[in-house]
């Protein structure tokens, strides 16, 4: 049982410093053994296939090998697709968290809540050469110190419970020292600790930080602030029911409402699981009399040659989305970037949109209009919060307003 930032005691149950990849070993080993399960890695989702009544019956999913598009027909669709964090410049997540997920739900009319909650991890390492390391909390909880990068311990100036604050009271914080300092980085310390311990609590991250010159016994860790899980997401009940018949959502797509407005770590484990078990339990009793649709009703989407748009243009949209979230939604708001935001993802969202429409889709293409659409989203849940809560601080309105303790709900049409 490990503690980590928030709690006031060890309740986390860990598997060294790796527990979620234990946790999805365990899950997909169970898969490959299931005769029933196939799965398909070299495809990617493009939209919900919509039914009569507003259903869902599956989803087109556009084949990589092969180039063409697939109706996947089903008695019930699962989206368990993760979050969003490729919205943002620097993220922990990896490279296909771009929000397939929310914005299919979105498109097909599913309600989406409390994206204006999105949760900066304090602690990724720094390092041209790494790419979404993640320096877990862990580290903290077993007496880590943060400095500046003249060896000033800072945390003491912002909290009382220093670096065993909760993760968005950390990041403003190291937010804060790198703003007055003009400096790139800040130093996680955890050197005091004997060599031969940190190796057995931490392999993978002694490891980790070994393959860039890092020996964490007795260096500190050069640390940033990064996207790393999404608070809000398509509105589900703590079973992944939506409010589309046919669909469901559980885990980090979903908003279960379990985080409040400001996620404990660790939490997103147990949350994945529970609403797992209580979707599957649900679904085995839901679809044991449906039928099968026989026929999609939907469309299919119009895919073109992946050759035809210039990629410089791909390169700079994508870029530019995740540059105007890092700069103007990103740790600490304000009413002036918010609307800046709102204008200028308005004109990215057109661009794309107008590629679709002469060049049809591609994989790439997919995904940036995914991140373009839920960016839209998550600015638009920001603009409607007129107060500072949990992960949502907006200069502008820096108090927490009683009144308005209630979920952001974005409807289609609204």
């Amino acid at each position: 049982m490990g503690r980590e930032g928030g709690p006031s005691r060890s309740r986390i149950v860990q598997f060294g410093d790796v527990t979620g990849r234990e946790l999805e070993e365990t899950l997909i080993r169970a898969c490959e053994e299931n005769p029933s399960i196939e799965i398909v890695e070299s495809g990617i989702a493009i939209d919900l296939l919509s039914g009569q009544g507003g259903g869902i019956e599956g989803c087109f999913m556009l084949e990589r090998d092969t180039g063409e598009v697939c109706a996947c027909l089903a008695k019930h669709t699962v989206l368990a697709t993760g979050g969003a964090g490729k919205i943002y410049l620097y993220t922990s997540n990896p490279d296909i968290a771009t929000g397939d997920g929310i914005a299919m739900a979105w498109r097909a009319g599913a309600e989406v809540s409390n994206l204006e909650f999105v949760q900066f991890h304090p602690t990724c390492l720094y390092h041209p050469d790494a790419k979404s390391r993640l320096i877990s909390e862990a580290l903290r909880g077993e007496g880590a110190i943060l400095r500046n990068k003249a060896g000033r311990e800072f945390m003491v100036d912002y909290d009382e419970r220093r670096e065993l604050a909760p993760r968005d009271i950390v990041a403003r914080a190291i937010d804060s020292e790198l703003k007055m300092s003009g400096e790139k980085y800040v130093l996680l310390d955890i050197s005091h600790k004997p060599s031969e311990w940190l190796k057995n609590r931490f392999p993978y991250i002694y490891e980790s930080c070994l393959e860039f010159g890092i020996d964490i016994g007795i260096d500190p860790i050069p640390v940033v602030p990064a996207a790393h899980y999404m608070v809000g997401g398509v509105r589900a009940d703590i079973g992944g029911k939506t409010n589309l018949p046919g669909l469901s959502a559980i885990g980090e797509v979903a908003c279960s409402g379990v985080h409040g407005a400001n996620r404990l770590a660790s939490n997103s484990l147990l949350e994945s699981i529970v609403m797992a078990a209580r979707c599957s339990a649900r679904l085995e009793d839901e679809c044991r009399e449906a039928r099968i649709p026989g026929l999609a009703r939907s469309e299919p989407p119009v895919i073109g040659d992946p050759r035809a748009v210039e990629s410089v243009i791909l390169d700079h949209d994508w870029d530019l989305a995740r540059r105007v979230m890092w700069d103007y939604v990103g740790i600490v708001r304000s009413d002036e970037r918010l609307a800046l935001a709102r204008t200028r993802m308005s004109q990215i969202r057109e661009t794309v949109l107008g590629l679709v429409a002469e060049h049809g889709l591609s994989f790439d293409v997919i995904e940036l209009r995914n991140i373009a659409l839920v960016s839209g989203l998550v600015i638009e849940s920001a603009l409607g919060r007129r107060e500072s809560r949990g992960l949502h601080y907006n200069v502008d309105h820096p108090e927490t307003d009683p009144a308005l303790q209630k979920d952001t709900i974005l409807k289609r049409g609204d």
